[in-house]
């Protein structure tokens, strides 16, 4: 049984499959701007350089790739706050099992997390990723607002919506990656972005 079938059936989450359900990652994005687009072609020649030299590690991830992204998008400034290695706990009801992990990033926005970033070195597939961030994103103390989560390898991304009221839901948008001809960095960060304005 794999780590999402176990979570589902714990926490009764369900994926669900309806297109409306995560719009956010693929409607009405913001347009950027020349100048983001040529850093953007940094980070990923930067990445590209990188894994000419394996094992790619997690936190060389996070320099390279994640950090400027969350910069770009403006997640640095106000009227976001940012944590790193934050602390969860996700406790089972009527099993007394608890589920501890730390989050590699959050973004935070008047108490209300906004984003859960969890990265992994280059050499790990996304779906492990997936139901760790899952996870830490079921253990958000503000449960009536959707929250986002972005796992990352530095080379592949995908995004994930997630609802509390009622039954768990949650979706994944298509995966980006830096191996395609074009720099798919431009649309994580015009993603990125769409998700700090619906808060801020």
């Amino acid at each position: 049984m794999s780590v999402l079938s176990i979570l589902e059936a714990r926490f009764n989450l369900q994926r669900i499959n309806d297109e409306k359900f995560f719009t956010e990652w693929w409607e009405d994005l913001p347009e950027i701007t020349d100048l983001q687009k040529q850093y953007l072609d940094r980070i990923r020649e930067h990445f590209l350089r990188l894994i000419k030299r394996p094992p790619i590690l997690e936190n060389a991830v996070k320099m390279i790739v994640v950090s400027p992204l969350l910069d770009l998008a403006g997640f640095y400034d106000e009227p976001f706050l940012f944590a790193t290695e934050e602390s969860v706990e996700l406790a089972i009801e009527d099993k007394g099992e608890i589920i501890r992990g730390r989050i590699d990033a959050l973004v935070i926005q008047a108490h209300f997390w906004l984003l859960i970033i969890e990265s992994k070195r280059a050499s790990f597939s996304l779906l492990e990723a997936i139901p760790q961030a899952i996870t830490y994103m079921l253990a958000s103390p503000e449960q009536q607002k959707p929250i986002f989560g972005c796992v990352t390898s530095g080379e592949d991304f995908q995004f994930i919506k997630l609802t509390h009221p009622g039954t768990p839901t949650y979706d994944l948008s298509d995966k980006f990656t830096l191996s395609k001809r074009e720099n798919e960095l431009y649309q994580v960060l015009k993603i990125l972005k769409k998700i700090g304005t619906i808060v801020s």
